[in-house]
């Protein structure tokens, strides 16, 4: 049996070599990478588990978090430490960003029920009917990809955009587009096998 895990009084001065709230808050705002990388330490699992918790699924409690953090960092000037704790605010952003996942994953299934109910009152000839079926098993596979995968790839294959278009129009840096295009085909080709 271990011993059972004991935090420190609340009135302890912080261990020597880490930050004090304040200096990690004034860091933070400041744009201070050091700062921001002991924040993320400090909160990223805090972040990571209600995604977890919220989605039920890994990999878009990872992909939440990191939203959550690069949010916090590109919005940190709307941060005002008189309004409450750094913690209250970066649980306030995961929370937004955790019910745009959800949105967007309930829209993924409504797409995926039109294709079926379209496809149903229609006859046609065996290739037709192949076509249906691999557009339904491509828009369930692409369903289950994290978020901004799913939402690059469909941004790709459904409207013909390039990566670069994609980074100019929802904001994301190109590495990051190309990195979730690159993760969410491999992803796809997996499911789809």
């Amino acid at each position: 049996m271990s011993a059972p895990i004991r935090s420190a009084p609340p009135d302890a001065s912080p261990a020597p070599g880490t930050l004090c709230d304040e200096h990690l808050v004034q860091g933070f705002l400041d744009g201070d990478e050091v700062a921001f990388a002991a924040i993320y330490r400090r909160w990223g699992a805090l972040v990571h588990t209600m995604a977890w918790r919220a989605l039920g699924d890994s990999h878009e409690a990872q992909d939440v978090t990191q939203l959550v953090f690069v949010g916090a960092w590109r919005g940190r000037a709307g941060y005002r430490p008189d309004r409450g704790s750094l913690g209250a605010w970066l649980v306030g952003i995961a929370r937004r960003k955790i019910a745009d996942a959800l949105t967007a994953r309930t829209s993924r299934t409504r797409l995926i029920e039109i294709a079926a109910r379209d496809a149903g009152g229609v006859r046609h000839g065996p290739a037709e009917a192949e076509a249906i079926v691999d557009r339904v098993l491509v828009m369930d596979a692409l369903s289950r990809l994290p978020i901004h995968q799913q939402m690059v790839l469909s941004m790709i294959f459904y409207e013909g955009l390039t990566q670069s278009e994609i980074s100019v129009r929802t904001g994301m840096p190109l590495g990051t587009v190309k990195s979730h295009c690159r993760r969410g085909m491999n992803r796809l080709r997996s499911l789809m096998e």
